[in-house]
């Protein structure tokens, strides 16, 4: 597998898999994240022209993708029923989806190789991403709160 940044040529293949990772989510019992089509195009779109959309690839195959940029992310700022680790230096991933075994793990052991702290957070309601990024050496931290006003799980990971 190997990473690098996304471009528009690949939108119709992320269209897709975001609308794969949708249908994951509903099939897991996850009906209220990424609803209204989220991500859309135009988002997926300033991601990229920011340089902070990635995909992973596997045999010349987009296989997961996700958002990733290092520095203060402004609704990470407040934490509610918490603290984060520390605060040093971090890198954010949002966005994050996939559809081969490995890949999302991959993605982020690549996020972990750029800064020594990560943070991430999902829906109270993504059982599978709360095991996934528990499983991947996240620590929860507590509740952070979107610009839209909704609450997020929030995790942070540090090298240790």
């Amino acid at each position: 597998m190997i990473i690098r940044p996304a471009n528009v040529s690949d939108l119709p293949d992320l269209m897709q898999l975001f609308d794969e990772a949708r249908g994951f989510m509903r099939a897991h019992g996850n009906m209220n994240q990424w609803v209204g089509g989220y991500p859309q195009e135009e988002l997926l779109r300033s991601d990229i022209a920011s340089g902070c959309s990635y995909v992973c690839e596997e045999d010349n195959q987009i296989v997961a993708s996700f958002y990733f940029r290092q520095g203060v992310d402004p609704t990470y700022l407040e934490i509610e029923g918490g603290a984060w680790l520390n605060d040093e230096p971090y890198g954010v991933i949002h966005r994050i989806a996939s559809r081969a075994k490995g890949a999302a793990t991959f993605c982020v052991q690549w996020c972990a190789g750029q800064v020594d702290n990560l943070r991430i957070d999902t829906h109270r309601d993504n059982y599978v991403m709360q095991n996934f990024v528990k499983k991947n050496g996240f620590s929860y931290c507590g509740i952070i709160h979107l610009e839209n006003g909704d609450e997020r799980l929030a995790y942070q990971r540090r090298k240790v």
